[in-house]
């Protein structure tokens, strides 16, 4: 399937999705946002897919929204999805970006953003539901609602104190500026810095540290545990599901496959498959509706 604003590529077990509107410095459309939720779709249900790195064609990440439309581009009355009675739960009003972060919280593969330039608004906070940030040292960040006169999009008032704390997220959010890759490292925000040519590079690498070497059931499972129980109200709920994790995964053929394949020097080669033997407690949580 092709797209009309990504580049979907599978090589070598790693999936890169690349937002492909280079002559707009990828700036974020509803048809973008279509894109990306069937593209996550798509991963989700492809086993030979073990990881997902995430970047942008040309010289920019994701200049955030198109604001082409000018004074409307934020008002949805004036693209003529207006609610009848001002209904703020209807789903119809749902903010796009907030639906395509909402999907990669989903994924059950690994999501590795490979940042190579600007990324502002929509363009930084759609990599926040991602795992890990490689950023090139030329790219730079900007939490710019505030300066646009709406407020942070994407569920980011939720994502961003979580990865960088709360006075950081305060500080980026309130002032609205755009600041460089050196600030984000420092904040938190990215994992690390790399040269231009070597940004790509390195973030195949870490997605092979992953897809080489471990069980995909386990990192689904892994992936979820570790978001989902992050804000967890007592440790108890984190017990519960690693003991049905530890229960059902100890007695799996993974398990034997890890440890046969640690004590024989060898590589592993696991057999669970995510699209057919994601264990019967998962998922242990019932979804939000948008109300």
């Amino acid at each position: 399937m092709n797209y009309e604003t990504l580049i979907y590529d599978v090589s070598d077990k790693i999936l890169t999705i690349t937002l492909n509107r280079p002559d707009k410095l990828n700036a974020f459309t509803g048809t973008m946002c279509t894109d990306l939720l069937d593209a996550f779709d798509r991963a989700d249900a492809d086993d030979t897919v073990r990881a997902i790195v995430v970047t942008g064609a040309g010289r920019a990440f994701c200049a955030g929204a198109d604001l082409s439309a000018g004074a409307e581009t934020f008002d949805h009355r004036a693209r003529g999805s207006q609610v009848e009675g001002g209904d703020l739960s209807d789903p119809r009003i749902r903010d796009r970006g907030g639906m395509v972060t909402l999907r990669i919280f989903r994924s059950l593969k690994p999501v590795i953003a490979a940042v190579n330039g600007p990324a502002v608004g929509i363009g930084v906070t759609m990599q926040l539901a991602m795992d890990f940030r490689l950023a090139s040292e030329t790219a730079r960040f900007g939490f710019v609602f505030a300066r646009r006169g709406i407020v942070p999009e994407a569920a980011s008032s939720w994502f961003l104190p979580q990865i960088v704390g709360l006075p950081q997220a305060l500080e980026w959010c309130l002032t609205g500026r755009v600041f460089p890759a050196d600030e984000a490292l420092k904040g938190g925000l990215v994992r690390s810095l790399h040269a231009p040519e070597d940004l790509l590079p390195a973030a195949y690498a870490l997605a092979h540290e992953i897809a080489d070497n471990t069980a995909p059931v386990s990192v689904a499972l892994t992936r979820q545990m570790l978001w989902r129980l992050a804000t967890a109200r007592d440790p108890m709920e984190a017990h519960r599901v690693d003991s049905r994790g530890i229960f059902t995964r100890g007695a799996s053929a993974d398990a034997a496959e890890g440890v046969m394949s640690f004590l024989q020097k060898r590589p592993p080669v696991f057999p669970s498959k995510v699209t057919s033997d994601m264990p019967q407690y998962y998922p242990w949580w019932e979804e939000e509706e948008y109300q």
